[in-house]
């Protein structure tokens, strides 16, 4: 009778501690740090999250967590300064790690570190997509100073920065992102980044100290570098929520895990008026003259379900055009040469997108259609030094260990080693080819000078080569000897697309493939 007594007499103030700690936790940093976050117009990590997902569908993990390092820091740190959690995205699951800049600039320590290990983990093993909403200072000081800091804080998780893809991985860098809050960035398949904010390994300030010199932010990680020369970044924004709608639009392509297919929506009408015009479109997009550049997303964009062609990298190795899209529903991948940059031809940059990209899509069983009008690869020294010949065969290692549905289309021209990158002969499932499309191994029109190179050839010879060579490279010849399966119309190609990808799902394995680039680099 007395323990029923003092047990219901404690309830309350049992209740009341519970509540008071709640209360501290979602007050993050404080008022005055959470306003003039919003006066910037910037969202706060919890405001990031609720935009993401589902209406109250968070299940926030580590709520009470605070510092465990310093004892002063105790109450300076609510939910130290992550917030980690499960949510539903869609009526799917997910996992979230969202960075609170109001709380000792997110910095990383024991505690935190402990919470987002723990949802990486059971994401990783249940099967759920992660999403990273970064914006941090780095490391904490004091907490990772000194020997003991660093046996304490790391070296603790061995599987903390391994990239097997099980599940997929978004990122949204945010503000200030250094340490782990990059590292969780490059290691995504896919990563959006907001203009004023800034990847790099350290902070600014400790670059300009290491190296003698002011070095400004924007210089050091910013968007440009990281849209246009890096390749760190998938997407550019102007403003939080648009990262956020980013986020949501990528992983509305993939699956929950790499153990089912991507998720199919509703085919668009085949019959619709809008469907019917890309069809006559297509004929006009490209040029009859090889030598005459365009645009191959407007040809993507006509072969595809109506706004679904979600670009990767637009700004970075631009020769080559990498996104996922739906035809009929379903989500597929494009690789495509653009020869509105460099006349199309393979330059470093784009070999390593498009290789990332690949491994991607095989990674989550997402079918691949490269579309092709290329005239090789790009030559000189710079590519050179910036290893080339390397860049080229990780590319044609990774399409040669997909397992997902590969299809090629040859737009125009296809010529040397970059046919078979761009998945010429066995190097796809199926090979068709537009009637003026054009294979050989190199340009005709180079090809001359090549074999007459140091001999005295008359102009009437060299041009009786040159048409023996246009007129043997013609898609014609490939389809006598079966190394392109079809020869089709433009304005048929979305129908043989759709047929193909309908014929080449993987059924005996539910539409999932092998896997064996899980473990690739995320860059190299």
């Amino acid at each position: 009778m007395n323990l029923d007594v003092h047990a219901v007499a404690g309830e309350p103030a049992i209740d009341d501690e519970l509540s008071r700690r709640e209360a501290h936790a979602l007050a993050m940093g404080g008022p005055d740090k959470i306003r003039r976050r919003a006066e910037a117009g910037l969202l706060n990590a919890r405001e990031r999250v609720d935009r993401l997902i589902d209406p109250g569908s968070f299940r926030e993990i580590g709520l009470l967590g605070v510092s465990s390092a310093v004892e002063a820091d105790r109450h300076k740190t609510p939910a130290d300064g992550k917030v980690t959690g499960y949510a539903r995205l869609g009526g799917r699951r997910i996992a979230v790690v969202s960075n609170d800049f109001t709380v000792k600039g997110a910095s990383s320590s024991m505690t935190n570190m402990r919470k987002i290990g723990h949802v990486k983990r059971v994401a990783t093993e249940r099967g759920m997509p992660i999403v990273w909403f970064g914006e941090s200072s780095g490391a904490r000081m004091p907490d990772n100073m000194g020997a003991r800091g660093m046996g304490t804080m790391l070296g603790n998780d061995p599987t903390q920065y391994i990239r097997d893809r099980k599940t997929p991985w978004a990122s949204a860098v945010l503000g200030q992102c250094f340490g782990s809050s990059a590292w969780y960035a490059c290691l995504s398949d896919f990563t959006v980044m907001r203009k004023g904010a800034v990847l790099a390994v350290a902070s600014h300030g400790l670059a300009s100290l290491a190296i003698g010199q002011t070095v400004e932010p924007e210089d050091l990680g910013g968007w440009k570098l990281h849209s246009e020369k890096t390749g760190l970044i998938d997407r550019v924004v102007e403003t939080d929520e648009e990262a956020v709608e980013e986020i949501r639009t990528f992983l509305s392509y993939l699956p929950a895990h790499c153990n089912e297919a991507p998720p199919c929506i509703e085919p668009p009408d085949e019959r619709s008026d809008a469907l019917r015009a890309a069809r006559e479109r297509i004929t006009r997009l490209v040029p009859e003259s090889r030598r005459q550049g365009y645009d191959v997303r407007k040809v993507i964009e006509a072969l595809v379900d109506p706004d679904s062609y979600f670009e990767f990298k637009p700004r970075f190795g631009r020769v080559a055009s990498t996104g996922l899209a739906r035809m009929g529903g379903r989500p597929v991948g494009f690789v495509a040469n653009n020869p509105m940059f460099k006349a199309g031809a393979l330059d470093v940059d784009a070999c390593e997108k498009i290789t990332r990209f690949l491994v991607m899509c095989d990674s989550f069983n997402i079918p691949i259609v490269l579309l092709v009008d290329t005239p090789g690869f790009v030559i000189g020294i710079e590519g050179e030094r910036r290893k080339a010949p390397g860049k080229i065969m990780n590319f044609m290692s990774a399409l040669q260990l997909c397992t997902v549905p590969k299809l090629s289309i040859i737009l125009r021209k296809s010529y040397g080693q970059a046919y078979l990158n761009m998945g010429g002969g066995r190097n796809s499932d199926e090979v068709a080819a537009w009637p003026s499309a054009e294979v050989s191994f190199m340009d005709p029109a180079y090809s001359v000078d090549v074999v007459t190179w140091g001999r005295d050839v008359g102009e009437a010879e060299r041009e009786r080569l040159r048409q023996q060579m246009e007129q043997d490279s013609g898609v014609f010849g490939l389809a006598e000897i079966n190394a392109v399966q079809s020869v089709i119309r433009p304005e048929h190609t979305r129908d043989y697309l759709l047929d193909m990808l309908e014929i080449h799902i993987a059924r005996l394995s539910k539409g999932v493939g092998q896997h064996r680039m899980a473990t690739w680099p995320t860059t190299f």
